[in-house]
């Protein structure tokens, strides 16, 4: 059976993963758009869980983007040892907060043009940002659950990042931008595995899910 084009199953699609997921959200605790940006720059490549067992002294410690401007590198780096590539790390978030405080008088910018120019920022974690500390719907976070289940879900053909954001932006209404990614990355973890998605458990039915296995 011939499935539908994205554009006649995405109300749908979205009224399931709403029905399955009404509680979806970002998983990286923080109080501030500072704290979301560091725990974002952490979370690259490494577990939303282990950033959070990482951030709580960290927070405390660190509580503005001047102590991260004025910190010792080696002193920082220890604070962040144990997320993947931590020196990296910890040198984008010193960077990025003295550009913080030289260009944006200490706050968080909540412009996409502006986020992005910071070190370790790219257009993915300025989403994050935006969206769950600013509530600006600039676009879709694009993760690797994201990439995966908008293919497999025939959303978009493309594979690259930012072509399968724009191919998401062009189908989803804007307010709900950052809610669908919440919701795609909970489906991601929980049911569309990588290597043996649970097709059986799945909220989604073949008329909206070409990948599908009975």
């Amino acid at each position: 059976m011939a499935i539908a084009p994205a554009s006649q199953r995405i109300r749908k699609i979205l009224a399931a993963l709403e029905r399955a997921y009404p509680d979806a959200a970002c998983s990286l605790a923080f109080h501030n758009p500072l704290e979301l940006l560091v725990a974002t720059i952490l979370s690259a490549q490494c577990t939303d869980v282990l950033v959070n067992k990482v951030t709580p002294e960290l927070f405390k410690k660190y509580r503005t983007a001047r102590d991260y401007a004025r910190s010792d590198l080696a002193e920082l780096e220890r604070d962040v040892a144990r997320v993947n590539f931590y020196r990296n790390k910890a040198k984008s978030i010193k960077a990025a907060c003295q550009l913080i405080e030289e260009r944006f008088g200490g706050k968080v910018p909540n412009r996409m043009d502006d986020l992005v120019q910071l070190p370790g920022v790219a257009r993915k974690t300025a989403n994050v940002v935006l969206g769950n500390a600013f509530d600006v719907q600039e676009g879709i976070v694009v993760d690797t659950h994201v990439m995966r289940l908008s293919q497999r879900m025939g959303l978009s053909r493309q594979t690259d990042r930012d072509k399968i954001e724009q191919d998401l932006m062009a189908l989803i209404p804007r307010a709900q931008w950052t809610r669908f990614g919440h919701q795609m990355i909970t489906h991601g973890r929980k049911v569309c595995a990588a290597k043996k998605p649970a097709c059986a458990q799945c909220p989604l039915t073949s008329a909206l899910c070409p990948s599908r296995q009975a």
